[in-house]
């Protein structure tokens, strides 16, 4: 199969995924730039990669919001705090975490995003409405938390984003996804910025279009997410989510 399909492919994935869910960007995108889209494993390939996938996931993340937030799903004072309270904890737990070993932070991740899978499964669950006011020390205290885990474990933004919206904050399912792709964004932004130096290595013709596939399926999973039930894409989430866990946790103990 040429690179072309299997960038317009893997494109289409990551970006229904982000439309839809609110995460997965990173998580899909390197693994498909490095195992079927022909980047090696030598750091300055896998630097050009994690540079291409942010590429991709800023685009396909603004384009997502800008969706959300047509059908009034962002809830963009708490989402803007969130972010910002995460950024220098997201640093700070960044340098901490070249002192552990990769497999123990996977291993970590998995557990936590299991953990976090779980919680969304459990029936019962109670959700503020749409318009109710967010504390602005839970939402900081949440965007710190959630900034410490992705900058120890080294992914995790939009996967661990949702969850934290619905389960801390008690946000609809809806307004959790379309927060998320802001948090994403703001994120996304802000690690591009300092990357200039690793472009050079990006491979446009594979880049270009896996960015414009994905920027079309954002479009197309926001549509399929309107079309479903909250809880019907919260199930659908969590268990996206468990099987990325599984998937880390394959990865740590091998």
């Amino acid at each position: 199969m040429s690179a072309l399909i299997l960038a317009l492919a893997a494109g289409a994935v990551v970006g229904l995924a982000l439309g839809a869910l609110g995460g997965g960007g990173s998580v899909l995108a390197v693994p498909a730039l490095v195992y079927l889209l022909g980047f090696t494993t030598a750091a300055a390939t896998t630097a050009a990669a994690t540079t291409a996938a942010l590429i991709i996931v800023t685009a396909t993340s603004l384009t997502a919001l800008y969706a959300h937030a047509r059908s009034g799903d962002v809830r963009w004072k708490a989402g803007a705090l969130f972010a910002a309270a995460g950024l220098l904890p997201a640093a700070a737990a960044g340098a901490a975490s070249s002192r552990l070993p990769q497999p123990l932070l996977t291993a970590a991740f998995a557990a936590v995003a299991a953990l976090a899978a779980l919680k969304m499964l459990r029936p019962g669950r109670t959700v503020a409405a749409p318009t109710a006011p967010v504390r602005p020390a839970t939402a900081a205290g949440t965007g710190a938390g959630l900034g410490a885990l992705t900058g120890l474990l080294g992914v995790g933004g939009g996967f661990l984003a949702v969850p934290a919206l619905v389960t801390v904050l008690a946000f609809e399912m809806r307004a959790a996804v379309g927060t998320s792709l802001l948090v994403i964004s703001a994120n996304s932004l802000s690690a591009l910025a300092t990357r200039g130096a690793t472009a050079a290595g990006i491979d446009w013709s594979v880049v270009a279009p896996f960015t414009g596939a994905a920027v079309l399926g954002a479009w197309d999973g926001k549509r399929l997410a309107a079309k479903v039930s909250g809880t019907l894409l919260r199930r659908a989430f969590a268990i996206a989510l468990l099987a990325v866990a599984a998937f880390m946790l394959a990865d740590a103990l091998v």
